[in-house]
């Protein structure tokens, strides 16, 4: 019979039919932190191995990776991919258990949490847009005029992401990160590049007014790139704010920079033309070396989008929080102009049948 000792709990259980040791901590009811889910996506459920590493079986290629890109020492082992075999004692050390650890696993465990509190891995398209010059323009002004034109700026983003069934996770200054698709995967990337050139479009329109009071236009370069991302909560656990993390987040941040380096407003990434590469007008496409990146990236400036078919309107849970979160009297008028229409129809309808 193969039996594991746990530390620092000092307790010994035998490990019966269980395939990892993951599955001997669940199945004996030892709290064991698991973030991924056990899928060797995180390091959380690592163990120190103090004696029987002959009855642990090879690392399997998903924890060899993980492995040799944290430098782990031979005895350090991921629980969840730690196969147990034979007769014998394993004693091991969970690594990561602390008070806030246990009432994550049981929160884990007994479903408290958030689909996202955890950690979730998932491919949204994520788009950064910045104010080109704006530190400059902003030394010349009150600071409340600062706060007046950002404001305008981000409320009309704001509503023009939102129409597009995005949401504006993170706000940088004079800049923001908007992601696509993490609720409802949809045409992510579409729905992004829709937004962007409607973001352009709603600058340029705000433009006139910002213009007559500061003598100054706002122009804004963004970036595009879709990839797998952690989604997940961070900060307080009483008040958590929702979040992705990943290369591909830092992957966008640097497309949007490189608009300055090649002199255009709207870049997306190889991944999100794919995505899309049947109905977007490209202008030019460009080979950047990205600032911390090896290798050349290609880029691709979009300048149009082809009209969307009557088919291909939002997902009907975006279109109705849509509806839901504009004005009532916005939501009153099209339904007076869509009754008046139907009226119309039936009066033609009428008029040619007793022609």
């Amino acid at each position: 019979m193969l039996q594991i000792h746990y530390l620092p709990d000092q307790r010994t259980v035998d490990a019966g039919q269980a395939f990892t040791l993951l599955d001997v901590s669940l199945e004996t009811g030892i709290p064991h932190t698991h973030v991924c889910g056990g899928n060797a996506r995180c390091s959380t459920c690592r163990v120190l191995i103090l004696e029987g590493l002959e009855h642990c079986a090879p690392r399997t290629s998903a924890e060899q990776s993980l492995a040799q890109q944290l430098q782990f020492d031979a005895n350090v082992r991921l629980a969840c991919q730690t196969e147990i075999q034979g007769e014998g004692l394993i004693k091991l050390r969970r690594l990561s258990l602390d008070a806030h650890d246990l009432e994550l696993f049981h929160n884990q465990v007994i479903g408290k949490t958030s689909p996202h509190a955890l950690g979730q891995e998932q491919q949204i398209a994520i788009l950064f847009a910045d104010i080109r010059g704006f530190t400059s323009f902003s030394e010349a002004l009150l600071p409340y005029d600062v706060i007046y034109i950002l404001n305008r700026y981000f409320q009309l983003m704001g509503q023009v992401i939102s129409r597009h069934g995005g949401t504006i996770n993170v706000y940088m200054g004079d800049g923001l990160m908007a992601l696509f698709g993490v609720d409802h995967p949809d045409r992510a990337v579409e729905r992004a590049i829709r937004a962007g050139l409607d973001m352009l479009q709603a600058v340029d329109e705000l433009n006139p007014s910002i213009e007559a009071l500061y003598q100054h236009r706002l122009r804004i370069g963004i970036g595009i790139h879709y990839g797998w991302t952690v989604i997940g909560s961070i900060g307080d656990p009483n008040n958590p704010k929702m979040t992705a993390i990943g290369d591909a987040v830092n992957l966008a941040s640097r497309i949007e920079a490189a608009n300055k380096q090649v002199g255009t407003m709207f870049l997306i990434s190889e991944e999100a033309y794919q995505q899309v590469k049947e109905q977007v007008v490209v202008n030019q496409s460009f080979e950047v070396k990205l600032p911390g990146k090896t290798g050349e990236y290609s880029l691709y400036e979009v300048i149009d989008i082809a009209a969307a078919e009557p088919s291909e309107t939002l997902p009907a849970p975006l279109a109705i929080a849509q509806r839901a979160s504009q004005p009532r009297w916005l939501t009153a008028l099209q339904q007076i102009i869509t009754g008046l229409g139907h009226s119309f129809s039936k009066l033609i309808g009428l008029i040619f049948r007793h022609r």
